[in-house]
């Protein structure tokens, strides 16, 4: 299982150096970009590296979970340090090592475990879909820069005066702004949502793993749901048998 962790921290770390050569290689061209709307842009990529960071950050809390699961899982003793966060609750309640836990009470476990491990990620989820909204942003705006640069273009057009290739010349630098905004928002958007989004995944994969090893230990310590109990039956079948009499009774 520790395997596990190290793989998807080996992932996330490979992909983000790959990442800063590519913009160290490229590095003329990416301020290019960012330049052409700083405010916007620099919005974009600083929440890609908030974002980048915070799936480090979200892993490494992985790391005490992942050893208190292989102590509890592999080992015997008693007192073992509770886990910090995510199956801190689980853990207290499995202290006492029960031999036996009931199909009810692994559901309960696993439902609530599922649910830490979905509210942690929501962080990830959000930094995403901001970046794709920010994305978004860039090119309405963008796209109302252009429409509007070109309609006072237009608008200031005097065909009969003989510099009116050299005023439209002039007049076209607003218009192309405005494209330049929206396509490098688009573009920077875009790609920090699939960089932050990939990052997030390797966490998900990391916690699905603590959660499959947690199944796998509990599953195989649970007994079935009990059938009803012998001595309940005859008292159903009279009961039964009382309420077919009455519901069989002429009503006056």
């Amino acid at each position: 299982m520790t395997n596990q962790f190290h793989r998807n921290l080996n992932r996330m770390t490979l992909f983000t150096a790959m990442l800063i050569a590519g913009v160290i290689y490229f590095f003329p061209d990416f301020m290019l970009i960012a330049v052409s709307n700083i405010w916007l842009n620099g919005i974009i990529i600083g929440t890609t590296i908030f974002g980048i960071g915070l799936c480090f950050v979200e892993i490494f809390k992985l790391l005490p979970e992942y050893k208190w699961l292989h102590n509890y899982t592999t080992t015997r003793r008693h007192g073992i340090a509770l886990p910090p966060r995510l199956l801190r609750p689980v853990a207290i309640m499995l202290t006492s090592r029960p031999k036996q836990i009931s199909a009810t009470t692994l559901n309960g476990f696993l439902d609530m475990i599922m649910v830490r491990f979905e509210d942690s990620r929501e962080s990830v989820r959000y930094i995403t879909n901001t970046l794709i909204f920010l994305g978004l942003l860039g090119t309405f705006w963008g796209l109302i820069l252009t429409v509007g640069g070109f309609a006072e273009l237009i608008g200031n057009l005097n065909f009969e005066d003989e510099s009116v290739m050299y005023t439209m010349q002039q007049g076209l630098s607003r218009p192309l702004a405005g494209m330049a905004t929206a396509f490098t928002s688009s573009l920077l958007g875009l790609a920090g949502s699939l960089v932050v989004g990939f990052l997030g995944l390797q966490v998900q994969l990391a916690q699905n793993a603590i959660f499959r090893e947690l199944e796998d230990y509990l599953a195989v310590h649970t007994h079935p749901a009990t059938d009803i109990p012998q001595q309940v039956l005859p008292q159903i079948n009279l009961a039964t048998k009382q309420l077919s009499k009455y519901l069989e009774k002429p009503t006056k």
